[in-house]
């Protein structure tokens, strides 16, 4: 039986409605960093892997400097320097 596939914006949307919800009534900070956190080590893995863990071809796929990926990577525990 085919799945209907969701796009990234209604996946993050249903769950930050999710997380408002068990919130409970407190009050949430620092959502954004929470979300581009939580998105961006799996998207990093996927185009890591996706290029072969080659970094200059993963930064041209991501339109970033591959110093800033290399940055990133490093931040998520994906690079050790």
């Amino acid at each position: 039986m085919p799945t209907r596939k969701q796009d990234i914006a209604q996946c993050v949307e249903q769950n930050l409605q999710q997380y408002f919800k068990d919130l409970n009534g407190e009050t949430p900070c620092n959502v954004y960093d929470m979300v581009i956190h939580q998105v961006e080590k799996p998207l990093l893995q996927c185009v890591m892997a996706q290029c072969e863990q080659n970094q200059t071809r993963a930064a041209v796929l991501l339109g970033l400097n591959r110093n800033t990926l290399r940055k990133k990577l490093v931040q998520h525990g994906l690079l050790e320097i």
